[in-house]
């Protein structure tokens, strides 16, 4: 099943990604879908924060693909996929990015040759300026992230 939260600010988007933060786990991956502009960065932020790492740390890593935070509780590798093509996702081994000691948030999942099995999908959606419909997966068989 899927929740379907609507956010109206940046500082709401990022406190839902605090909560998904607290049930994630090394090893766990998230993936991130939305146009430009809906909040994926915001939304990684706030997963940073539930992870013990300084969300003002956290940028969009179009330019180097890849950034490592490391936080308190656990590694936060965050990577953008916008500027890639396809075929050049199979060259970056994301998998073996999160595996260990982290978590690996992806922005443009839809970029990936491959799926990545057991990942969290999470949507957002525009509805307006300042508003946000995020889907979330709320059970185990949807990689249960959220807190009850």
């Amino acid at each position: 099943m899927t929740e379907i939260r609507t956010t109206r600010s940046e500082e709401e988007t990022a406190a839902v990604a605090r909560g998904v933060a607290e049930g994630l786990k090394p090893g766990d991956v998230v993936l991130l879908s939305g146009n430009l502009g809906s909040g994926k960065t915001a939304f990684v932020r706030g997963l940073a924060a539930g992870l013990g790492v300084n969300p003002e740390d956290v940028s969009s890593p179009t330019f180097t693909l890849v950034h490592e935070y490391r936080g308190d509780r656990i590694t936060l590798y965050h990577v953008d996929l916008y500027r890639l093509g396809r075929a050049a996702t199979d060259d970056l081994g994301l998998e073996e990015l999160g595996v260990a000691d982290g978590v690996l948030a992806i922005e443009w999942p839809e970029r990936l040759t491959h799926s990545l099995p057991g990942a969290i999908a999470i949507a957002i959606e525009i509805i307006d300026e300042t508003t946000r419909r995020l889907s979330l997966p709320t059970t185990p068989s949807d990689n249960s992230v959220l807190p009850s």
